[in-house]
Formats: structure tokens, C-alpha cells, sequence
């Protein structure tokens, strides 16, 4: 009886170590971890980062409902994040990926924003924020940016 009870917590010992231990989705092509950069680091300059395929990694704080087409990634500097963006249906990203966290290997991407798209993106901020916005506040056009992955790993 003592062997059974032997072999029995060690079974469960190991069920309980392999229970904690985390595991990952895969899209596309692995992420080259060699290329880590922060947010943060890139959106201070963001135009620096435009030539070379970069990685980044941070908690997923949003997913597109609808296709799965797009996540943000919160950055190591509060209030700001990167959205990651790919072609409907090149990968979905699950909406039970929010909250975990992500590493990301792809391109940024600039869209530049005439000025009318840039009163009605922060229009639509506001209003999301439930804020007051005057369109006749904003006088400069701004750009965009976001990443195109070529690889992901979420990390559950």
C-alpha cells in the first residue's frame, strides 16, 4: 500500500509541474529573439526602424473581434502601445490571446494620415474615451505605425 501511495503523489507531483508550466501559440515563421527591441525604444523614433525586420514583445491588450486580424501589444512605457496588423485570414489571433503575452518578429509599417483622417482617427478616440474633441485643435496631419508580422508566439 506504501508503494502505491509512493507512486501516486508522485504522479501527481509531476501533473502539478507540468500544470504550471506555459505554453505557446505559433503563427507564421519563429520569432528571431536576436532582434528584441521595446516599444517604447521604437516609438521614440519610429522612422529609424522602417528599413530592418525588428522583434517585440509585450502583453496582448486588445483583439479584432471580427477576424482576428489584428492584436495590440502594451509597451514597457505606460499608456502606449503597437498595433500588430496582417492581411484578413494570413493569421487569426485568438481572442482568448488577451492578457497573454506576446513576442512579435515583422516590418513597421508607416500610413501617413491626410489631416481630415487625422481629425476623424482622434475624433473617434475621443469619443471612445468619452472625451470632448475639437476637430479645429489639430492642424498637422500625423502618421501611424504599426507592425506586420512575419512571425508570433503567444505565450499562454
Amino acid at each position: 500500500m506504501l508503494l502505491k501511495s509512493k507512486t501516486f503523489i508522485a504522479f501527481s507531483l509531476a501533473l502539478l509541474s507540468f500544470s504550471q508550466h506555459a505554453f505557446s501559440l505559433q503563427f507564421g515563421n519563429p520569432v528571431d529573439s536576436d532582434k528584441l527591441i521595446k516599444i517604447s525604444t521604437v516609438m521614440a523614433s519610429p522612422d529609424d526602424y522602417l528599413a530592418s525586420p525588428i522583434t517585440v514583445e509585450g502583453t496582448i491588450t486588445g483583439v479584432c473581434e471580427k477576424r482576428g486580424c489584428w492584436m495590440t501589444l502594451a509597451s514597457d512605457k505606460r499608456f502606449e502601445n503597437l498595433r500588430i496588423k496582417v492581411e484578413d485570414g494570413d493569421m487569426v489571433f485568438p481572442m482568448t490571446a488577451k492578457g497573454s503575452k506576446a513576442i512579435v518578429t515583422g516590418k513597421l509599417d508607416k500610413i501617413q494620415l491626410s489631416l481630415g483622417r487625422t481629425k476623424a482617427l482622434l475624433a473617434h478616440k475621443a469619443q471612445q474615451a468619452g472625451e470632448s474633441f475639437d476637430a479645429n485643435s489639430v492642424t498637422e496631419a500625423m502618421a501611424i505605425y504599426q507592425l506586420v508580422p512575419s512571425g508570433v508566439e503567444i505565450i499562454e
